[in-house]
């Protein structure tokens, strides 16, 4: 949320900014970038619905497996709009540690999986996957700010994108 209302601040300073728990439809630990870009859509529509909101913007965080086997944190924001305009973006990509990965390959959630491999607790909540990846270079905050500003682009550009938003 917090993400959300800065990006929402600097790019529209008079905008209102409320939150809304909304399900995503998906399963509690995505797999695939398809998976947690449904999250992600189903969500922003959720929230534009319960909100009766003019926008609505989901997040959903999940876990992609490549060919190799290889697992890669993804998150992805979409927004949409009453109008029926949508969007949507990612934020960075970045491979888990291969036990983490494996953990999350046989159905395990995430953030429990990395609050057992760091002996800490809410883990997800707070600094994320990529905060502890990173020691910090990276915040969970600035991540979700950076696929959110990113999802906004052809919102904020549609000059450059044909003045026509779809379903990206």
């Amino acid at each position: 949320m917090t993400a959300v209302r800065r990006v929402i601040a600097r790019a529209y300073p008079a905008a209102v900014v409320r939150g809304v728990g909304v399900a995503s439809g998906v399963p509690e630990q995505p797999i695939g970038l398809e998976q947690t870009r449904a999250g992600a859509c189903r969500r922003a529509h959720a929230a534009l619905a319960a909100l009766g909101a003019d926008w609505g913007l989901g997040l959903e965080g999940g876990v992609h497996f490549d060919p190799t086997g290889t697992g890669w944190l993804c998150g992805v924001v979409a927004v949409a709009t009453r109008g029926g305009a949508s969007s949507w973006a990612t934020g960075a990509w970045f491979p888990l540690p291969p036990a983490v990965a494996e953990r999350v390959r046989r159905g395990e959630e995430l953030g429990p999986v990395m609050d057992a491999v760091t002996g800490r607790s809410g883990i997800k909540a707070h600094e994320g996957a990529i905060g502890v990846l990173t020691r910090g270079l990276v915040t969970r905050t600035a991540g979700w700010e950076m696929a959110a500003a990113c999802a906004l682009a052809p919102f904020l550009r549609p000059d450059l994108y044909g003045g026509a938003v779809g379903d990206r």
